[in-house]
């Protein structure tokens, strides 16, 4: 299970790094706007919840001690994706850029995340 952790680590910050500079692209250039768009941001979204999701459980079933910033990492992701998707239509003329800079947020805390 830790393996699965690892792997789906590495997923989540190419996953989010993509959407992240595809979306932040679309703000300016709005034919890259297309359908495929959306539910890729949020496959990352539904990846990073799994990834925080597997890591809790190798926490609870192999009584690991990680550095506490691993984990506020984590869920800080998580809140990000809530407080990303509550203001997407707050700013619709923004809502572009808005996932762009942050999934590329999420990715950086994955990152982060992934070195400690």
């Amino acid at each position: 299970m830790r393996a699965l952790h690892v792997w789906l680590a590495w997923v989540v910050v190419v996953v989010t790094l993509l959407t992240g500079i595809w979306s932040a692209i679309a703000h300016r250039r709005p034919e890259l706007r297309n359908r495929a768009l959306v539910p890729a941001i949020y496959v990352s979204w539904v990846l990073t919840v799994l990834q925080v999701t597997v890591g809790v459980i190798v926490l609870q079933s192999e009584s690991l001690e990680v550095d506490g910033l691993h984990t506020f990492y984590g869920f800080l992701a998580m809140a990000s994706i809530a407080i990303i998707y509550s203001y997407r239509q707050q700013i619709p003329q923004w809502e572009y850029l808005l996932y762009g800079a942050g999934n590329l947020f999420i990715m950086g805390l994955a990152l982060r995340a992934v070195v400690l």
